[in-house]
């Protein structure tokens, strides 16, 4: 029977999340927007030097490992006083609708609820399947937006937010 652990990611996890990074963007992206796209946004988030960055900021990395084997991560980080948000969460397609996704959400979620947040939000683009999973989880859509990124690219997204109280 196969073990799933959740553990808090450190700077030696950077390559493994990159990894995952790459094994799931193409299937979450691939038919929403372009391969030029997925690897200027796949380098601009997940360089070795971007992650730590985002770790030196404090985002908060939990890796999900099914017997020990890297197959998934979520980012989380403060934004504002009561608030915070889920910057990332990818699952390997393989392992998909397994759990492990929601899992990585609960650990999310607890650690927000820990910190006394009273709100968790995420931007998700409007075309991700994954915007279904998280109105499963109980999210619903703040508002929408655009952004410019660079090189030409923007992201199209929703904004979405879970409130925390019990």
């Amino acid at each position: 029977m196969s073990t799933l652990s959740i553990r808090i990611a450190g700077e030696n996890d950077r390559s493994a999340i990159r990894m995952i990074a790459e094994g799931t963007w193409p299937t979450a992206y691939g038919h929403i927007i372009s391969a030029e796209q997925i690897a200027y946004m796949l380098d601009m988030m997940y360089s070795d030097a971007s992650l730590a960055e985002q770790m030196q900021k404090g985002h908060c990395f939990y890796l999900a490992l099914l017997d020990e084997a890297p197959i998934g991560f979520a980012s989380i980080s403060q934004e504002g006083e009561q608030s915070f948000k889920l910057n990332k969460l990818y699952v390997l397609p393989t392992i998909q609708k397994t759990g492990a996704g929601r899992s990585l959400l609960d650990t999310a979620i607890t650690h927000a609820r820990e910190s006394d947040a009273t709100t968790l939000f995420l931007q998700v683009n409007k075309h991700n399947v994954a915007k279904g999973f998280y109105e499963k989880m109980g999210f619903t859509i703040r508002e929408e937006i655009k952004l410019d990124i660079g090189n030409g690219f923007f992201m199209d997204d929703y904004i979405m937010e879970l409130g925390l109280s019990e």
